[in-house]
């Protein structure tokens, strides 16, 4: 069963795993079978059949299963005729890097193959050692051991990809409202305008036609900036473009400038922000866009004032008209209000908006930001 290629790291752990082991079983077969002059047969075989084992134990992660295969039909004889005293470690090894990336009926298969090998090893071997078979029983927790152990680091890589992929999901799911919020203000701005110079252009066409006129080149202007922007939020979800240009609180001048196109005079004055986060930056364009349509919408013609003041982790925004069309506080809240207090709550800040006292509506707004060191 092919498995993924091990890194480097991983084969110089296995062969440092084999050759230690291959050390102590050459050790131990020195020790106790030199002396064994009855069965002079039984050290040169001790080390072959270590060596033989080193091998596959080295190279394990290239073929889990072919490995613990080999593995296993070469310890488990090799025990009962006395030529190997390690409880398995070999096959431990070989059953946990298996147990990693086999499939769970398989793993629990290979587990059950080791421990009944270990049993009729046990049963029918015959070990030069004091206490004879007793040391087989060290086997089975060592099997059980590393099988149980390469289930719970198999558990717990799947739990991390699988929050790794619920983050890559969220993600996607946190851009595509970002591309949907962007969306609607572009498109609330844009179309805003244009309904209210089409409604201007339609009681002007027969009495003040070159009034009209005027009203629809300012359509086409905003229509056509209002489709550039939406091609380019729309070039996000394609995977082969990048993100589209985020507006800076220096096209708040041209966003001032098609407000008049409207009939809404807009006085702007922005101070600070030339060092703010870019997300922080797009937020106070949107909000103040947003007022600004609104203004367009409920009350043109009218005067606005728009000051943006940026300094110290704080962005505070205010406009505020002089029309007399804006919703009263009964009527609830548009997307355009949501949108704006959605944004603010993103940044720990505050937001209000409402009918001023001596007629007007007035928005309120701060975001909070850290400052960069």
């Amino acid at each position: 069963m092919p498995a993924e290629k091990p890194t480097r790291r991983q084969v110089a752990a296995d062969v440092m795993t084999a050759v230690a082991l291959l050390t102590v079983d050459i050790g131990l077969a020195g020790n106790l079978l030199m002396d064994q002059t009855g069965s002079p047969w039984r050290l040169p075989v001790s080390l072959a059949v270590a060596a033989a084992i080193a091998v596959p134990l080295a190279l394990r992660r290239y073929r889990p299963f072919g490995a613990f295969i080999v593995i296993v039909a070469l310890s488990a004889p090799a025990a009962a005729l006395g030529l190997l005293w390690d409880p398995f470690v070999a096959t431990a090894c070989a059953l946990y890097t298996l147990t990693l990336g086999a499939r769970r009926e398989l793993a629990a298969r290979a587990m059950a193959c080791a421990a009944a090998a270990t049993v009729v090893a046990a049963a029918v071997g015959d070990l030069p050692l004091p206490g004879g078979a007793w040391w087989y029983v060290l086997a089975l927790p060592l099997l059980g051991g590393a099988w149980r152990w390469a289930l719970n680091v198999r558990e717990r890589r799947d739990q991390e990809a699988r929050l790794e992929r619920q983050r890559e999901h969220q993600v996607l799911v946190d851009e595509r409202l970002r591309i949907a919020r962007e969306l609607h203000d572009v498109m609330t701005h844009g179309m805003g305008l244009i309904a209210v110079k089409a409604s201007v252009a339609n009681h002007l066409a027969r009495n003040r036609p070159e009034e009209a006129l005027d009203a629809l080149r300012v359509i086409e202007a905003t229509s056509r900036q209002a489709l550039t922007e939406t091609r380019r939020l729309l070039g996000v979800l394609r995977e082969d473009t990048g993100p589209a240009p985020v507006p800076t609180l220096g096209g708040l001048t041209e966003l001032a400038e098609r407000a008049a196109m409207a009939g809404v005079d807009v006085e702007l004055s922005v101070e600070g922000g030339d060092d703010l986060p870019e997300p922080v930056e797009l937020a106070a364009y949107r909000i103040v866009q947003e007022a600004v349509t609104n203004v367009v919408k409920h009350a043109a013609p009218a005067r606005c004032r728009v000051n943006v003041l940026a300094g110290r982790g704080v962005v505070t925004i205010e406009v505020t008209d002089d029309g007399h069309g804006a919703p009263s506080p009964a009527t609830s809240p548009g997307h355009g209000i949501i949108g704006m207090r959605e944004r603010v709550t993103m940044y720990g800040g505050r937001f209000a908006a409402g009918p001023l006292p001596d007629g007007g509506f007035q928005v309120n707004a701060t975001l909070r930001y850290e400052e960069a060191l």
